[in-house]
């Protein structure tokens, strides 16, 4: 799950000393820790009361990154013919066994699905990854950080929940209706599992556990909340933005009272332990974010305990507060515009692929201005998958045109305006032309689409000039059937810049992506994590502080992709007839085709709306396409990572070009090649033109 939490670097004194506590111990003998399972958040279980029975009860669904930072969720591969699930806690004898166990069984089928759930409190992703790799244990190690699943796996009949009590205890879930089969040691799990996939019933289903108990925190406040003061300030700040008339939601989905509410309060209980609402796809364990929406450790116990109790009111005749804050959204967010410019309508037809529209208006700019800000209006929020726009110096004489010189945001579904620091602005020339990219998706019925951009101009001139740069790589090539195919790019920036937002963007495939500073002493850091990617939901994460690069960093983008039968994005009825997963899949502009794009917002450092340094952007872009084809990241090019028509001239006269002989290019090598091949290209078009 990811949440709103303090970054582990910025936990206070007392918490750092309160984690070194709870760090696992040297493994001496079992003896010694177990003795001193008190440190560890455990108990020994000698005289506990016995696990709750779990066979027959349905595990409800969720999403936890492992230690790495990958997502994993429950109920995403229904091809498996069996997932297991066992508790672990770093440091325990009973974990560690288990898990060695569990590992043989996936050799022995490599099908199943099996995940460790670490709920042990205090531990942070960067132990659970240490303990992994210390111990060998190549199983993900899901990170429990709330103790929400640990604790609460399902309900039984009687709708009490019920999770885990002990370390090594072992559930093995059908993926037909997700019902527990088998509950007990991991001793019994191997023979469980070979008898449920024969179909045969199972001898054993229920066994006592034998393993130390696990302490989870006393949560019992959190079934004693209160509607008005505790749930409603919670929907007010995370989700009525959207939740409301002139909001993204649906009409059906509007949170304007406590019956919409409670009405929808098992659905929301899902979202929220899978992850989906708020659909902020970042966490938070790395950089802090400005505009964070995920939930924090109390807002999420107190939903899932309010919910867990009945979702009780406490209303008693007096008025909901919730009617009169989802009482309908302002139709510019950001206030009055200075500028509404409509964008050329387009009619979209009921099914279909539409291939990106890309119209261009004259600009109404008559003299330059400073730009701030811009929102998206789009005409159709489920058929307008994105909008991008940018500044071209002429307007195209076919009226049509990509190719900008200056950006000026985007919009997808849930980001709907674009904001620069404080101080910070670009530069829009008088004249020229507003271009666009519009991408839309057939949505069963027709409709015509008529978006608006909005402008917010500076009142006075800026200190600092936002820039962008987009991590990319065209060469993508991704495997038939493969379910993590990972794919990466990288710049390098040559002068140290600050580093204010970024943006990723993938399509259907899109699972999972990271982006990561390498500095030049060699240091990383993850500044952006998404465990998992959501096509639905793309947006600008905005850093709270700015992130400093110095020259030479480089900025890497990591992306994962599910090309799979178990991805259910391959399946909507207008996109499985072009995304079958046994085909390899090569960058395109529509979504059965892919993408690795992460647009970065930026300043140089040195440069002032009075001192712009267009030297540095250019040498910057001029490096896009070779670091985009480094996929090994040594800074040369070998002749297996020339992919692409872009590089095939190139390729196919390697040697020729390889001037130094070393066997693979450099990046000047492969640059002045392009450039040549450029030149050629332009003056051939020329002379075709006379």
């Amino acid at each position: 799950m990811r949440v709103s939490s303090a970054p582990d670097s910025d936990k206070s004194e007392h918490t750092q000393e309160h984690l070194r506590e709870l760090r696992p111990m040297k493994r001496i003998a079992s003896a010694v820790l177990l003795a001193s399972a008190s440190v560890l958040g455990l108990a020994a279980c000698s005289s506990e009361a016995p696990a709750a029975k779990l066979v027959g009860n349905t595990v409800d669904n969720y999403m936890l990154a492992d230690g790495s930072g990958m997502g994993h969720i429950l109920r995403y591969d229904t091809h498996t013919p069996a997932v297991v699930l066992a508790s672990y806690v770093n440091g325990d004898e009973t974990s560690r066994a288990t898990a060695k166990a569990l590992m043989a069984l996936k050799d022995k089928n490599p099908e199943l699905v099996i995940q460790l759930i670490n709920s042990n409190s205090g531990v942070t992703r960067a132990e659970i990854e240490a303990e992994a790799k210390e111990q060998g244990i190549t199983l993900p190690i899901l990170h429990d950080e709330f103790q929400l699943i640990g604790t609460s796996l399902g309900k039984d009949k009687a709708g009490k929940t019920l999770g885990f009590t002990y370390t090594g205890e072992t559930v093995v879930v059908s993926p037909k209706d997700w019902k527990v089969v088998y509950h007990g040691p991991v001793e019994s799990a191997d023979a469980a599992v070979t008898e449920f996939v024969a179909g045969k019933p199972i001898t054993q289903a229920e066994l006592p556990v034998k393993g130390t108990k696990i302490v989870y925190a006393d949560n019992s406040a959190y079934s004693k909340v209160s509607y008005t003061n505790d749930v409603v300030p919670i929907f007010q700040a995370k989700c009525v933005e959207c939740h409301q008339p002139n909001g993204i939601a649906p009409q059906m989905l509007y949170w304007n009272s406590y019956e919409q509410v409670k009405n929808f309060a098992p659905m929301i209980r899902e979202a929220i332990r899978t992850d989906r609402m708020p659909p902020f796809d970042a966490d938070s364990h790395y950089r802090a974010f400005a505009n964070n929406e995920n939930l924090t450790e109390k807002e999420v116990k107190t939903l899932i305990g309010w919910i867990d109790a009945g979702a009780p009111s406490d209303l008693a005749g007096k008025e909901d507060p919730l009617t009169k804050a989802a009482a309908g959204r302002e139709e510019w967010p950001l206030g009055k515009p200075d500028l509404v410019v409509d964008i050329p309508s387009y009619d979209v037809p009921a099914a279909g692929v539409v291939d990106y529209q890309i119209p261009a208006v004259a600009s109404p700019l008559t003299e330059g201005k400073w730009l701030k800000a811009t929102t998206f209006k789009a005409g159709n929020r489920q058929g307008v998958h994105h909008i991008l726009a940018g500044w071209l110096p002429k307007m195209p004489e076919n009226g049509r045109g990509f190719d900008w010189n200056i950006s000026m945001g985007g919009y997808a579904v849930g980001s709907e305006s674009n904001l620069a620091p404080d101080k910070w602005a670009t530069w829009i020339p008088a004249g020229g032309a507003i271009s666009f990219q519009m991408h839309y998706t057939p949505i069963g019925k027709a409709f015509t689409d008529n978006s608006k951009i909005a402008f917010y101009f500076s009142k006075e001139d800026p200190e600092l000039v936002k820039r962008q740069i987009v991590i990319s790589d065209p060469t993508i090539t991704i495997q038939p059937n493969q379910a993590r195919w990972h794919e990466t790019a990288y710049v390098v920036f040559p002068a140290d810049v600050q580093v204010t937002a970024s943006l990723v963007h993938a399509h259907y495939r899109g699972y999972a992506s990271k982006l990561t500073a390498v500095y030049p002493d060699g240091k990383e850091e993850v500044i952006l994590n998404m465990p998992h990617y959501d096509f639905n939901w793309q947006r600008e994460y905005i850093y709270k502080d700015l992130i400093e690069l110095p020259a030479g960093t480089k900025l890497i983008a990591d992306y994962w992709y599910d090309n799979s039968k178990n991805n259910k994005a391959l399946y909507g009825d207008n996109t499985k007839s072009r995304t079958n997963p046994n085909q390899e899949v090569v960058w395109g502009d529509q979504s059965f085709e892919e993408m690795l794009f992460t647009s970065v917002q930026y300043r140089w450092k040195d440069e002032t709306a009075k001192n712009p340094r267009e030297d540095l952007q250019q040498q910057l872009q001029a490096s896009q396409y070779l670091t985009a084809a480094d996929d090994n990241r040594d800074g040369m090019l070998q002749e297996a990572e020339l992919k692409g028509g872009l590089f095939q001239p190139i390729k196919a006269n390697f040697a020729a070009v390889d001037t130094d002989k070393s066997g693979a290019l450099s990046f000047q090598e492969a640059g002045t090649a392009l450039q040549d091949m450029m030149k050629r290209r332009s003056e051939e078009a020329k002379a075709r033109r006379h």
